[in-house]
């Protein structure tokens, strides 16, 4: 028996399930599977906040709409939750407790299920104890599916995001203890959609105070090189002082050193 028959049987065997759904390769696999086994018992909840860009949105909201699956959309307002928008280390806890208590709410009875995978056991991830603590279950991690494993099967059923850049919530591109504010994030996201809009793939834009610390993949290193006066200049007039290429190159968790 494969990992995805695997899959499927878990979720037969929960019969009606609410899939929090970012509109990323992982919840898209698990609702797409999720669909094709329990059909209209199943319902998309994603919420919507300052710390997930519009795009991500956007995307989410098509690929329910053109797989006729029912998609719950609720607006977050992400810096209000205590101790938040003071970006402490557990701030990724804080912010997914909260979440997830009104996903459980929306949930119209059926049970919760979420996306993390395999590879999310292995990374500093404290939003997985407000997963645990609430009782969320996690499929994916169930059927022992790793994301290599998740962007196959993606592929091999046609969905869109395969081979779609990974994706984390823009809070994640701050260092712990620096306040969060609406247009603090809204300058990393304009930041990223220019490198996206630039040819970039899988990027991030980190910020340390005035400091874009910009992390592409090492192949593209000449590109943004060759770009470098343009790239420059348009993140100094989103507030960044100065722009620096991490020589590292794109990994993910870069910021979980200083936690």
């Amino acid at each position: 028996m494969t990992k995805l028959d695997n899959l499927k049987n878990y979720l037969c065997g929960l019969r009606s399930v609410a899939v929090a759904y970012s509109g990323g390769v992982d919840s898209t696999f698990l609702l797409k599977v999720a669909h094709n086994v329990l059909g209209e018992n199943i319902l998309a909840l994603t919420a919507t906040s300052k710390f997930i860009p519009r795009s991500e949105l956007d995307a989410a909201k098509k690929f329910c709409a053109d797989n006729k699956i029912r998609q719950v959309i609720f607006e977050a307002d992400v810096l209000k939750i205590a101790g938040v928008a003071e970006n402490p280390v557990n701030r990724c806890y804080l912010c997914k407790r909260e979440l997830f208590k009104n996903f459980l709410r929306l949930a119209e009875g059926k049970i919760l299920v979420e996306g993390s995978n395999m590879d999310d056991t292995k990374d500093f991830r404290p939003g997985m104890k407000a997963i645990a603590e609430l009782k969320v279950k996690s499929p994916l991690i169930s059927a022992e599916l790793y994301k290599a494993e998740i962007r196959e099967l993606s592929r091999e059923m046609n969905l869109p995001t395969w081979n779609k850049p990974s994706m984390a919530c823009l809070a994640s591109r701050f260092v712990y203890g620096e306040t969060l504010t609406a247009p603090k994030l809204a300058a990393v996201e304009a930041a990223e959609d220019f490198l996206l809009s630039a040819g970039f793939k899988q990027m991030r834009v980190r910020v340390h105070g005035n400091i874009a610390r910009i992390e592409i993949l090492p192949e593209q290193f000449d590109m943004l090189l060759s770009l470098r006066e343009k790239i420059s200049a348009r993140l100094k007039t989103l507030g960044f002082d100065y722009v620096t290429l991490d020589l590292q190159g794109y990994r993910t968790g870069s910021m979980n050193l200083n936690k």
